[in-house]
């Protein structure tokens, strides 16, 4: 049985004829935050959503090799749903639903069948108050979610993603549509949330990796060319390509 949260072996990926992933091998465990950097289509995002099979709503795509989550391939026999709810994902732009604040944190749970106001209420309380937004929003809870600015909207969409309980969250280019302010909100957030939450984070800034995480993958061309600490990364790579990205001679 594999001891970490999810283990990535030998891990290859086709959209039809192109190979878009190439033998990728990475592991996280819990408590980690792996940044993913390289230059745009290097197969940062597409990684990603491997790790919930978001992959599989594309018909060419084709995988081989094994995705390990606490030991149990995600690709055998592990429901997607039930893979969903332990791997959580927030997107590069904020997607909240058009419905009120409450009724977004609420609904994953809604779906899972609980009806008991009082249960519900106590999840979105904790929600929001994990993702840092409860102090702003908690007068409010049955405004549109779309009244909120963008920063808060992503916080919303960490709150429904850390609803459901998850063990993992996926978060591809979470601050890429924000102002300054609001990204410092979100990664002052990623740090707090790792306490609880392995968190895999797809970024196109390099600073934010440097801040944020203790792991880093760096991506070139579908291959993982190097996964290693994060300072070790930004300080003292072991491959000349991945120096040249870091220190801005190509990407």
């Amino acid at each position: 049985m594999s001891e970490n949260k999810i283990d990535v072996k030998n891990l290859d990926l086709y959209y039809g004829d192109f190979h878009a992933l190439l033998k990728v091998n990475f592991a996280i465990d819990k408590g980690d935050v792996a940044a993913c950097i390289g230059p745009s289509g290097c197969g940062k995002s597409t990684f990603i959503r491997v790790l919930n099979r978001m992959n599989d709503l594309i018909p060419s795509c084709r995988i081989t090799g094994q995705v390990l989550m606490d030991g149990k391939d995600i690709y055998g026999d592990m429901d997607v749903t039930e893979l969903r709810s332990r791997v959580g994902m927030v997107f590069q732009k904020p997607n909240p639903f058009n419905m009120t604040i409450f009724d977004n944190v609420a609904y994953g749970q809604r779906m899972q069948g609980i009806k008991d106001k009082r249960v519900l209420s106590d999840i979105v309380e904790t929600s929001l108050k994990k993702a840092a937004l409860w102090g702003e929003v908690k007068d409010r809870l049955k405004k549109p979610a779309q009244a909120l600015s963008g920063g808060q909207q992503q916080r919303l969409c960490i709150a429904r993603s850390i609803a459901m309980e998850p063990e993992i969250i996926l978060m591809d280019e979470p601050t890429s549509a924000l102002d300054p302010i609001a990204t410092g909100r979100i990664e002052e957030l990623i740090v707090e949330l790792k306490r609880e939450y392995s968190i895999i984070l797809v970024t196109h800034a390099m600073h934010q990796a440097s801040r944020v995480s203790n792991k880093t993958a760096f991506f070139l061309l579908g291959e993982l060319i190097e996964y290693n600490d994060t300072r070790e990364v930004f300080t003292n790579p072991r491959d000349k390509r991945t120096e040249d990205y870091i220190s801005g001679r190509f990407g």
